[in-house]
């Protein structure tokens, strides 16, 4: 679950970590409202769950309430990135004097919490990672023990020594945020230095999804809706869109992931990954064919199931029913549970399944370059 700024931002001030004043509305007139109560220039920041806002247009200065509100109207039901501008966080504009970045997330290697700092912040941290890796502190945390004192005296050692107090104090309030919400990331950049201390200027927090249930996560909203995400999250199935042209669709993660590969290595690209789950039926896979129908990029259905609890006979009736009158070329791979039963499914509607992975991936790429002729 990821959070838009306005939401991360509430969550960091009710840990007692300073942001500018402000607050998020949803029309020109709510704008020019918030930007009258805070006084002088604002930031007029477009709340979409995407980065680079600010080179997009999606972050803007007003010097006051009347110009806030006409950027507010040109922004307010745009396109930002591809997604739409429902809400504009409105803040008080801040003079700078440095920017740092300070995050918490996971290290799925060593499968602790780790804290990152770095007085360059402002800029993607994958970017300073590559240029200048030498400004990056990494501080792994033991759950048990927490942000002790030297651990928090050797994550801010890179930082001007009258900061590091500040730091150090954001910091453990930033890693409760993280343990109290359950997330995989707790992010601030940029956290900038005023002449009032550290102000943290953005708020990034991807909440896990199978967090426990609690009061803390009232009124919270993942920012990333996709109709089709949800959809198939409606009805247990995981769907994410991706940008080729081959849909796929097939049953447990690291199959599809695999499939995903295999196709990447003969040269196509997926359309989509989706993945329907275990002992799914002949209705599941119908729904599950139709999302990607839906999504409308793919030429070419590519479909591999490994039968354990999943029946392929079952597997075998969906397809064809959700296919039954389309034109769309299919692949169909299908080993396992009732792999002869599902071969017969099919031959009886005029599809031959390929025998192994290897070979669907390629007939599915060949045939979507053909259809892209």
């Amino acid at each position: 679950m990821r959070l838009l700024e306005w939401q991360g931002r509430r969550i960091l001030a009710e840990a007692g970590i300073p942001v500018p004043r402000g607050d998020v509305a949803s029309t020109p007139d709510g704008v020019r409202s918030v930007a009258a109560a805070v006084g002088g220039p604002v930031v007029l920041k477009a709340q979409v769950p995407v980065g680079g806002r600010g080179k997009a247009g999606g972050i803007r200065v007003a010097q006051d309430p009347d110009q806030a509100a006409r950027i507010a109207a040109a922004l307010l039901g745009s396109d930002l990135k591809g997604l739409p501008v429902k809400e504009l966080l409105v803040v008080e504009a801040t003079t700078v004097r440095s920017e740092h970045y300070l995050s918490v997330t996971l290290d799925r290697r060593t499968r602790t919490p780790v804290m990152i700092y770095s007085p360059r912040g402002g800029v993607d941290i994958e970017e300073v990672a590559r240029t200048d890796p030498g400004t990056i502190r990494q501080v792994h945390i033991p759950p048990l023990e927490g942000p002790l004192s030297f651990r928090l005296r050797r994550l801010v050692s890179l930082a001007a020594p009258e900061l590091r107090r500040s730091l150090a104090e954001i910091a453990v309030k930033l890693y409760q945020v993280f343990t109290q919400y359950e997330a995989n990331l707790a992010e601030i950049n940029p956290l900038a230095e005023t002449a009032h201390g550290l102000v943290a200027l953005d708020a990034k927090l991807i909440l896990d999804d199978d967090h426990r249930p609690g009061d803390q996560f009232a009124g919270l909203a993942d920012a990333v809706v996709d109709p089709l995400e949800a959809d198939a999250r409606a009805v247990g199935m995981s769907y994410v869109r991706l940008d080729g042209d081959i849909g796929i669709l097939g049953n447990g993660a690291g199959l599809v992931m695999a499939t995903l590969d295999l196709v990447a290595q003969a040269g196509g690209r997926p359309a989509n990954f989706l993945d329907i789950g275990g002992g799914a039926r002949a209705e599941r896979v119908r729904k599950g064919v139709d999302l990607i129908l839906r999504d409308g990029k793919a030429r070419v259905l590519f479909v591999n199931v490994f039968g354990g609890i999943t029946r392929c006979d079952e597997v075998a009736h969906g397809v064809v029913e959700a296919t039954a009158g389309l034109a769309l070329p299919m692949v169909i791979r299908l080993a396992g549970t009732n792999e002869s039963e599902g071969r017969g499914v099919l031959a009886r509607a005029g599809l031959t399944p390929v025998r192994t992975m290897d070979e669907g991936a390629a007939q599915a790429v060949a045939l979507a370059k053909e259809a892209a002729r």
